[in-house]
C-alpha cells in the first residue's frame, strides 16, 4: 500500500535568514514568505488563513515576485554537485507552472523583468552564473559567467527588458541581453578606487541611477547610462551593513541593516533623514500600499524571525514599528501538551520556553532565561506548572499562565538536564542528565528534595517514560541501553540492549509493549514484562529518528528525525502510510494532540508545522 501525503493545516514561523523573503502581493494583504522548503501565502494580519505551496526538496533560498503578483519565483539550496531548482509558481491557481534547474548547489537570487516576460537568476558562489529565461514556457534563452567573485544580487530594470544589473563581491555590471542573438552581454560599472561587497540594488523608477547597499554601511549611487560612479553616503556608515533596501512613495530610499537599524534616506545627499532600531539583523523589507499624502507603511523581515509594520510619518519625520509576528529562530529542543488538553501546547528552542494557541497560531507565553539552553520541557499532570531542564543543570518550574518561576532545583545535574518528567500524582519529578544519572526529587509545598540518584547509564539520558500508575520509570540513553527502574526501592528492574543511540522510548497505553527509535533508524517494539524485541521496523532509510509520538488509543505511532519528514504508521501492522514534508531541518521532536485531531513537529530550522492527524485504514 503506497504512502499518501499528509495534509499541513497549518505553521507557525518565517524563514528570516533568506534575503528579501518576505514578499507583499499587489493586492496590498497577501503576505508570502518562506519556511523551511515551504512557501507560505497568508492574509495580513490572519495567522491563521494559511496556504502553502510546496515542491521544493531543500532550504528556499531566494523569492520574487513579478510586477502584477501573477508569477512568484523561488530558488532553493541543495547538495555539493547537484543541480539547484528554480520553481515559476501561478499565484492564481496556487500551481507549479515551471520547474528549472540549471545552477549548481544554490540559486541567489532571482528577478523578473517589467513586463514579466523574462525571468533572471544567479547562481551561489559554486556556480557564479547568469541565466534568463522566458517565463511563459520555463525554458533557458542564454546564460553567462559572471564576475570571478561571487556575485550576490540581480535586477532587471524598469522600464526595458533588454537591460539587467547584478552587483556582488568587489563587481557590479550592467548587462545588455539581446534576445534574438540568445546572448547577454556584460559591462562594468567604474567604481574608481571603491571596493565595496554590494548585498542590496534599488534602480530608481526612470532607471537613471542604482542605489547599492553595501556591508560597510554605505550606499553607493551608480549612473546606469554611462555607468560611472556618483556619489556616496552616509557620512556615518551604518553598522553592519545595509542588507535590504526599497524606494519609498514619497521618492527616498528605505534601508534596513545588519545591526537592526530601519531608516529612511534621502535620495540626493544619501544622508539618513530618521531611523530606528529593530531587535535583530534586517533581511528583508517591502513597501506597503497604505499611502497617503502624510505616512506611508513598510513592512521589515528580520533575521530572528520576526515580521514589523514600521510607519514613517512625514510630518513628524519619525518611524513607528509594531510586532507583526515572532517565531523561534533557533532548533526545537522539545514539545509537550498539557495531559488532556489541546489548545495549547509549548516548545523549547534555544533560551526560550513559547507557548502558543494550537489553532490561532499566536503566541500566548515567552519565557526567556539568557545565555542557556533549555533542553527538555514536560506540564505536570495538573497542569500548574510546566518543567523545564536547562544546559547549567537546573530544573526550573513556570506557571503556564504568568511565566512566573515557581520553584528551581539547583544542581540537578552536573553537565546539564537532557530529559525530564513529572509523575501522574504531581508529587515527584524525574529527570534525566547529560553524565547518565537518573534522579527522583520529591516536590513538596515549600521544598524540593532528591529522594534518588541511579547511576547505571554511562551515556546521556535522552527520554523519560513513566507508568500511569507511577510505580516504573523507564530511561532510554546514548549507551545502547534503555533501563526499567522501579520507583518504590529505586533500584533497576529490567533492562533493553541494542546498538543503538536510544533517542526517544514511550509506552504503548495499555502498556504491555515499549516502542524504541535512535541512530540505528529503526522502531522496535519491546515486551515491557521480560524486556525481549518483538519487532524491529526500519524507519528511515537514510537518517536517525529523534523523536516518536503514540496516539492516545494506540492505533498510530508518529516519527520524525534526520530525513526531515513526519511519518504516520499503523501501530499493529507496522506501515507508513502517511508522510508529511516540509521541514528544511532535521525534525527534533513530534506530539500528537491528546484529542487526536493534529500532530505537531519541530525541526532545527526552528519551524513549527502543524498536521492534520488521520486515522490509519482499519481494514489493512
Amino acid at each position: 500500500m503506497a504512502t499518501e501525503a499528509l495534509p499541513l493545516e497549518g505553521v507557525i514561523g518565517f524563514g528570516g535568514t533568506v534575503k528579501g523573503g518576505l514578499l507583499l502581493h499587489p493586492d496590498g494583504c497577501t503576505l508570502i514568505y518562506p519556511l523551511g522548503s515551504t512557501i507560505v501565502i497568508r492574509e495580513k494580519g490572519m495567522p491563521t488563513s494559511q496556504e502553502f505551496l510546496q515542491g521544493h526538496s531543500d532550504t528556499v533560498s531566494c523569492m520574487t515576485l513579478s510586477r502584477s503578483g501573477r508569477y512568484l519565483a523561488s530558488g532553493q539550496i541543495t547538495y555539493m554537485g547537484f543541480c539547484a531548482d528554480i520553481i515559476i509558481w501561478d499565484l492564481q491557481t496556487r500551481t507549479l507552472l515551471h520547474r528549472m534547474s540549471l545552477h549548481k548547489v544554490k540559486v541567489q537570487a532571482l528577478a523578473f523583468s517589467h513586463d514579466e516576460q523574462f525571468l533572471a537568476s544567479l547562481g551561489g558562489q559554486d556556480d557564479n552564473s547568469l541565466v534568463v529565461w522566458d517565463a511563459e514556457s520555463g525554458k533557458a534563452i542564454c546564460g553567462s559567467p559572471t564576475a570571478n567573485e561571487s556575485v550576490l544580487t540581480v535586477k532587471f530594470f524598469n522600464t526595458t527588458t533588454t537591460k539587467i544589473v547584478t552587483a556582488g563581491s568587489r563587481n557590479m555590471d550592467v548587462w545588455e541581453f539581446d534576445v534574438h542573438n540568445r546572448k547577454v552581454r556584460p559591462h562594468g560599472c567604474h567604481l574608481g578606487q571603491l571596493k565595496r561587497v554590494v548585498e542590496t540594488i534599488v534602480i530608481d523608477e526612470h532607471d537613471e541611477f542604482a542605489y547599492c547597499g553595501t556591508t560597510t554601511g554605505d550606499m553607493l549611487q551608480v549612473g546606469l547610462a554611462n555607468k560611472l560612479f556618483q556619489s556616496i553616503g552616509p557620512k556615518t556608515k551604518i553598522p553592519r551593513g545595509i542588507t535590504a533596501s526599497a524606494i519609498s512613495p514619497f521618492g527616498n530610499i528605505v534601508i534596513g541593516a545588519g545591526d537592526g537599524t530601519v531608516g529612511i534616506m534621502d535620495k540626493k545627499t544619501l544622508n539618513m533623514v530618521t531611523s530606528i532600531k529593530l531587535p535583530s539583523g534586517v533581511s528583508s523589507l517591502v513597501v506597503t500600499q497604505e499611502v497617503n499624502s502624510k505616512a506611508f507603511t513598510f513592512l521589515v523581515g528580520t533575521v530572528n524571525c520576526s515580521m514589523y509594520y514600521v510607519r514613517y510619518d512625514l510630518a513628524a519625520n519619525t518611524l513607528q514599528a509594531e510586532l507583526e509576528q515572532t517565531n523561534h529562530c533557533e532548533k526545537i529542543n522539545d514539545i509537550a501538551f498539557p495531559q488532556g488538553y489541546s489548545q495549547v501546547f509549548a516548545t523549547a528552542s534555544g533560551s526560550e520556553i513559547r507557548v502558543w494557541h494550537a489553532t490561532e497560531y499566536r503566541e500566548l507565553l515567552r519565557i526567556k532565561v539568557p545565555t542557556l539552553q533549555c533542553t527538555c520541557i514536560a506540564f505536570m499532570a495538573d497542569g500548574k506548572s510546566i518543567i523545564s531542564g536547562w544546559s547549567d543543570g537546573k530544573i526550573r518550574a513556570f506557571g503556564p499562565q504568568s511565566g512566573k518561576q515557581l520553584y528551581i532545583i539547583n544542581d540537578a545535574h552536573q553537565q546539564g538536564v537532557t530529559a525530564v518528567i513529572g509523575t501522574n500524582n504531581c508529587k515527584r519529578i524525574i529527570s534525566g542528565g547529560k553524565e547518565g544519572l537518573v534522579r527522583v526529587w520529591k516536590v513538596g509545598a515549600t521544598s524540593t528534595i532528591m529522594e534518588a540518584s541511579m547511576k547505571e547509564h554511562k551515556g546521556p539520558v535522552n527520554a523519560l517514560e513513566l507508568r500511569k500508575n507511577d510505580s516504573e520509570v523507564v530511561s532510554a540513553s546514548s549507551d545502547g541501553s534503555c533501563i526499567i527502574w522501579d520507583l518504590g526501592r529505586f533500584t533497576r528492574n529490567n533492562s533493553l540492549f541494542a546498538s543503538t543511540f536510544f533517542k526517544a522510548i514511550l509506552y504503548h497505553p495499555d502498556e504491555s509493549q515499549l516502542v524504541t527509535t535512535g541512530t540505528d533508524r529503526k522502531i522496535t517494539y519491546w515486551d515491557a514484562y521480560d524486556g525481549q524485541a518483538i519487532r524491529i521496523i526500519d524507519g528511515s532509510d537514510s537518517a536517525e529518528i529523534s523523536s516518536l509520538a503514540i496516539s492516545p488509543d494506540g492505533v498510530s505511532i508518529v516519527s520524525g528525525g534526520g530525513d526531515k519528514d513526519v511519518k504516520l504508521w499503523g501501530y499493529d501492522e507496522g506501515h507508513c502510510y502517511y508522510v508529511g514534508r516540509g521541514h528544511s531541518g532535521a525534525i527534533g521532536k513530534v506530539a500528537i494532540s491528546p484529542d487526536m485531531r493534529f500532530i505537531v513537529s519541530g525541526g532545527s530550522e526552528g519551524a513549527i508545522f502543524i498536521w492534520e492527524y488521520i486515522h490509519p485504514p482499519v481494514d489493512a
